[in-house]
């Protein structure tokens, strides 16, 4: 397999998953931003010139969850995901799903005003709103920590999710003094060395 990849990008989540399991991969190691994946021959792969983009044979698939449910349903067994009639089954498809659908919608915004806008487009407005919202998403993850030690109690793809995303949003500055249960999640997830790996490619 062959997985597109830049630091510090939802690529890293899909590494992680690939040295959890311990399945052998190489990397095409990108920059964002980088003009490489603007090259029609990248676009090829994933037309919307991003990463994490994943080739497995004849196979080319993107988008981080779509990957990792990929991975786990061919290569790992269905590891990491809980019994379908499990009491945490539903709540692993929410956390599984939370970082995408409330997480990274307004770390998007973040970046976008505080990185690759030139200081003169930059709306603080949108900014201000989007680091409120994002806390506000983050409260939520807050509260379903308490007495655990990953979202569904076990280690299950949703921490490679959503707790990507909670760390990137501790990257990006978001106050977390509130938030003791996340901090420790953080803690906790950073010590998994296949983590520190995807992390350092």
């Amino acid at each position: 397999m062959l997985l597109h990849y830049a630091q510090n990008s939802r690529a890293v989540r899909v590494a992680w998953l690939l040295e959890e399991l311990s399945l052998p991969y190489t990397i095409k190691k990108y920059k964002l931003g980088d003009r490489e994946m603007r090259e029609e021959s990248y676009k090829k792969l994933n037309p919307l010139g991003r990463v994490p983009t994943l080739e497995d044979g004849e196979l080319t698939i993107s988008e981080s969850g779509a990957i990792i449910q990929y991975i786990i349903s061919k290569y790992g067994n269905n590891q990491f995901i809980p019994e379908i009639n499990s009491k945490e089954f539903p709540s692993y498809l929410q956390w599984f799903h939370y970082a995408e659908g409330m997480i990274m919608p307004q770390m998007n915004i973040i970046v976008v005003e505080t990185i690759f806008l030139p200081p003169e487009k930059r709306n603080e407005v949108n900014l201000a709103r989007a680091n409120k919202l994002l806390s506000k998403m983050l409260d939520v993850v807050e509260k379903n920590m308490e007495n655990k030690n990953y979202l569904t109690g076990e280690f299950s793809a949703a921490d490679f999710m959503t707790g990507h995303a909670v760390i990137m949003s501790k990257n990006l500055g978001i106050d977390f003094s509130d938030k003791p249960f996340l901090e420790s999640y953080i803690k906790r997830l950073l010590a998994r060395p296949a983590l520190n790996k995807a992390w350092s490619l």
